[in-house]
């Protein structure tokens, strides 16, 4: 395995696989797969240029913050090279993308806001230079960026022509959100053999390509509007409501033999079997632009190679109508399977979970309780107005600080099996105080030094309004106009019990 200094150093030189069973026999149809990238998906590598274009440039100081406009990937590309740089970043996104984005763009530090969906791309390309002029803060600038195009210059289009270095490439198929695949690969291919065709798919109920009218600009070059043959789809991160100008420059430079109009619905259906029949996982563009190829391989002759970019991972649409098939419980047919066996059965009561620390012997109820342990618990209930006895891997634990944090209640957090407890087995003899004096489960929670219960009895209390007397009467401070049920904080594979 090779090493490297950074993260960054990993994008690129991503693998070119053949879809065997997908494409019609004799013609040769290479998925690239991005999502090998670090961050799993082909906006790594315009991030990375991007970024370091600009400090070659000057145009962005140490320490700036970084803001941009996309539908998810190309902020997670940013998100990791601003992380590893050190730059704080502000990712711009319609309220309609995947959640899972959004997650991961706050997970790996940056901050996200959130524009209507009704705005459209236009609107939140618009938000974003707002925040850039006001707080100046530097503006990527995707969809204009000349050094988009050219790391796909320099790296896409290069490694798909050195996989065919002896053999002959006859098709590119991509689709286009930025215009910097097409545009940068386009370049390269042509200039390398003018043979090569470039088919471009775009959504068929949005053509803003194949209708050849011209997208409305401003005096600078920007959009000044909606295309007029723009419609919402069902592709994330193809075309936004506007021809950006990287995708324009594509037109212009004559870089597109053929456009494929290709229904959301069988983006969809591709993508879920390129799983179920390649074993690649990857999202509604990928799907779509798979669909393309094989249009294209269909009337092509014998030994034609076919190379079409798979742009991301299907993990990043959970959220989204590519999953609306997958349930999180047992089908018909698994049920079947569970209880085509006597053990292990769900269909069966089973006792009420209860946490355990691994690796330690419990304590014997007859054993004399630990008088530290005595002290310690009646010490943190008294002086502590919130207390939570817990496991740091128990569900049930988690559920409840989810609710603390929804609430925004401070709490002491008394986790038995963490490193500080360990010592003299000091957790296992708390455990024990907790069963004999109170009950047997974990967590159990105290309010005010009242003993409210477990996790199960909390949200009761919460349903009831028994916990927020509870808190006003230690004068605990939470966010009274939050409405939730607690019960949807437990973990997926637990029936609750419904109010009474």
């Amino acid at each position: 395995m090779a090493r490297y200094d950074t993260i960054l150093d990993t994008i690129g030189n991503t693998p070119l696989v053949r879809l065997g069973k997908l494409a019609p026999p004799g013609v040769n149809v290479f998925a690239k797969l991005e999502s090998f990238n670090p961050l799993g998906s082909v906006k790594d590598r315009m991030a990375r240029a991007v970024i370091e274009a600009a400090e070659r440039a000057g145009t962005l100081a140490p320490g700036q913050t970084v803001v941009e406009a996309t539908s998810g990937n190309t902020g997670i590309g940013l998100a990791m090279v601003c992380a590893q740089k050190g730059y704080p970043l502000v990712v711009v996104m319609a309220e309609n993308f995947s959640i899972e984005r959004r997650k991961l763009l706050r997970f790996l530090g940056a901050k996200v806001v959130l524009t209507p969906a009704a705005e459209k791309g236009s609107g939140m390309l618009a938000k974003a230079v707002e925040l850039s002029q006001a707080h100046g803060w530097f503006l990527c600038r995707q969809f204009e960026n000349p050094a988009n195009a050219e790391v796909h210059m320099r790296t896409t289009a290069r490694e798909i022509l050195a996989d065919f270095e002896g053999d002959t490439l006859h098709c590119f198929v991509t689709g286009t959100g930025t215009g910097g695949t097409l545009l940068g690969v386009g370049r390269v291919l042509r200039q390398a053999d003018p043979r090569i065709r470039i088919v471009v798919a775009e959504p068929d109920n949005a053509p803003i390509l194949a209708s050849g009218i011209p997208q409305p600009r401003d005096a600078n070059g920007a959009p000044s509007r909606s295309h007029p043959h723009f419609q919402p789809h069902l592709i994330q991160g193809w075309t936004p409501d506007f021809i950006p100008r990287l995708t324009q420059s594509a037109r212009d430079e004559q870089l597109v033999d053929e456009i494929v109009p290709i229904a959301g619905a069988d983006a969809l259906r591709v993508a879920r079997e390129l799983a179920t029949v390649e074993g690649i996982l990857a999202g509604p563009s990928s799907g779509a632009t798979v669909v393309a190829a094989l249009h294209v391989a269909r009337r092509s002759a014998p030994g034609t190679n076919i190379v079409c970019m798979l742009p991301d991972t299907g993990e990043r649409y959970m959220s989204t109508p590519l999953f609306e098939h997958i349930s999180e419980t047992m089908n018909d047919d698994e049920v079947a399977i569970s209880r085509s066996t006597p053990g292990y059965r769900f269909d069966r009561p089973t006792p009420p979970p209860v946490c355990a620390i691994p690796g330690l012997a419990p304590v014997p109820d007859e054993e004399p309780l630990d008088a530290r342990a005595e002290a310690f618990v009646a010490q943190v209930i008294r002086d502590k107005p919130v207390v939570l006895f817990a496991l740091e891997w128990c569900e049930f634990c988690w559920a409840v600080r989810k609710l603390f944090a929804r609430l925004g209640i401070d709490y002491e957090s008394v986790d038995l099996d963490s490193v500080a407890y360990q010592q003299g087995d000091l957790g296992v003899k708390i455990r024990a105080v907790l069963r004999k004096q109170f009950a047997q489960t974990i967590p159990q929670i105290f309010i005010g030094g009242a003993h409210i219960g477990g996790c199960t009895e909390l949200f009761d209390a919460m349903r009831s309004g028994q916990m927020q007397q509870q808190l006003e009467g230690a004068r605990v401070d939470y966010d009274r106009k939050i409405a939730l049920d607690p019960y949807t904080l437990l973990p997926n594979w637990v029936h609750p019990r419904e109010p009474a």
